[in-house]
């Protein structure tokens, strides 16, 4: 298992967000969250350096990063993948994908439930994960409730509600637990396809 004290950066923008914390020992030096729908690309590189300076540490500091891998929203849950994989890169340091009901869950028994696109959610239970409106929780799920949809699935069943967890800590924790050479590379939690459309142009020849 690797060192939970080495400074470990995690972030996400697998929803309408940008959110991002720097750890250590499992304490939060810095940690930033900006509600967005749009505009994550651009934001994400700048704010992770606004978090490194906030601590005070530099980019030749880190031992590793932690990227949230969803699920969520298609193009946002790529957006923070990439770009850890870019800085995994750079920075010759492993970056860990986390996926979001294993940061909010926290390790506690429960229901981690997501917003998805159509006024659905993410349920997420036991390394099971659905997308259902907000009434579908199955009965046999009888763990409480915690996630960011948490209160909109808890209306719907009468089910009760833990409290939700900062997310990019979180992520950062469990990187700084988990992440090393050997370990496979981060990649995105898809359970439907991209609500865009396919591009009605044939794509550009490759030449060998």
């Amino acid at each position: 298992m690797a060192s939970v004290d080495r400074l470990t950066l995690g972030f996400d923008t697998s929803a309408a967000h940008c959110a991002a914390a720097l750890v250590s020992g499992g304490m939060v030096l810095a940690h930033r969250i900006e509600e967005m729908r749009k505009g994550q690309a651009e934001r994400l590189m700048i704010l992770l350096q606004e978090v490194l300076a906030e601590a005070g540490v530099d980019w030749a500091e880190l031992a590793a990063l932690g990227v949230g891998t969803g699920p969520g929203n298609f193009t946002g849950t790529r957006i923070s993948v990439a770009a850890g994989r870019g800085l995994s890169l750079g920075l010759d340091i492993p970056c860990e994908g986390v996926s979001l009901p294993d940061a909010y869950a926290d390790g506690r028994d429960v229901v981690v439930c997501l917003p998805a696109p159509r006024d659905l959610v993410h349920l997420a239970y036991r390394g099971e994960v659905i997308v259902m409106p907000p009434t579908g929780l199955p009965a046999n799920w009888l763990a409480p409730l915690t996630g960011p949809a948490a209160e909109r699935v808890a209306t719907a069943t009468g089910r009760a509600v833990l409290p939700t967890p900062d997310l990019a800590p979180q992520i950062a924790r469990l990187a700084a637990c988990r992440a090393g050479p050997d370990r496979p590379r981060a990649a995105p939690i898809y359970l439907r396809p991209a609500d865009a459309a396919p591009a009605s142009d044939l794509p550009p020849v490759i030449l060998p």
